[in-house]
């Protein structure tokens, strides 16, 4: 499953507080990071120096955890950051980093490695995303959703699944928020004719869809089958874009029990690569909202 199917999604009025917190934390990681390697200093020293190992200032570097305001004071006298004002702004970005989330309330029914995309999500200015095997939760039905948890979590108690589901309706607020992305959707045909529950939920959601390919900030393209093969041989994935100059962009790919959120350059690029050959090689808005016409009839 990938971050638009597994899990759910965000009140409009805690969009920026908890997704900007995530981006807080890896935007301060990044800068500890500079000002450790601008002074030749090891991470094993930096670890010490704050009664912690060398993979708690790796961790803390990438932005995968909290910060205490007592380490990131320490470090900066370690890196020699005398200025005042500088050492204000470093520990006021360190308080807002750790603001909680909005979906800290779903935290059991929510693994702690989805955590950080959600709220990456729910800061980006763009998110571009290739699916194959369901519809992306940002565009599932509620009646859709619930069928996709329920048969990925066969056997699990009804109120778990109810709350999945009413974590992806949350996370979806984010699209019609004043502060939406704009999102850009290339469903693989394969994921609109697999059907997830009844024949009305799928004529539900193909309807869904071309309602959603309409808001002027949803671009939805499907990659039919008659194109054979194309850019997205390697499966789905999410590409996000933040509006904060120094933070790059960021490719999210899930797999079974935890995540991968590539950020380097060179993989970045690829990416980049193969999803503009998959809007190229898709049929424009209006003729993938035919294809979807033209599903929903036969449905």
């Amino acid at each position: 499953m990938t971050a638009g199917e597994a899990w759910g999604s965000p009140r409009p009025s805690a969009v920026e507080a908890g997704g900007g917190s995530v981006v807080r934390r890896i935007l301060l990681g990044s800068q500890l990071r500079r000002l450790r390697e601008s002074r030749g200093i090891t991470r094993e020293a930096a670890g010490y120096s704050i009664r912690a190992s060398e993979s708690k200032i790796s961790r803390m570097e990438l932005g995968r955890v909290s910060f205490k305001a007592r380490d990131v004071e320490d470090l900066l006298t370690l890196y020699g950051v005398g200025d005042e004002s500088e050492r204000m702004s470093l520990l006021g970005l360190a308080k807002e980093a750790n603001i909680a989330g909005w979906w800290h309330s779903f935290g059991d029914v929510l693994p702690g490695w989805f955590q950080t995309y959600i709220g990456l999500e729910g800061a980006a200015s763009l998110i571009r995303i290739y699916e194959v095997q369901f519809v992306h939760g940002l565009l599932q039905t509620e009646a859709y959703a619930h069928a996709v948890v329920s048969r990925g979590m066969q056997g699990a108690p009804r109120a778990e699944v109810e709350k999945r589901v009413a974590l992806r309706l949350e996370r979806q607020k984010a699209l019609v928020s004043e502060r939406a992305p704009q999102f850009h959707a290339v469903l693989d045909e394969a994921a609109l004719r697999r059907p997830y529950g009844e024949r009305d939920v799928m004529r539900g959601q193909l309807k869904h869809l071309i309602e959603m390919s309409e808001q002027p900030n949803i671009t939805l393209q499907v990659m039919p089958f008659s194109f054979g093969g194309h850019a997205g041989e390697s499966g789905a994935f999410t590409m996000l874009r933040f509006p904060e100059s120094d933070l790059s962009d960021i490719v999210y790919l899930e797999q079974l029990t935890s995540a991968l959120y590539l950020d380097k350059a060179e993989e970045v690029a690829q990416y980049e690569k193969a999803m503009v050959r998959l809007q190229q090689d898709s049929p424009g808005p209006e003729e993938s909202r035919d294809l979807l016409r033209g599903l929903l009839q036969l449905s």
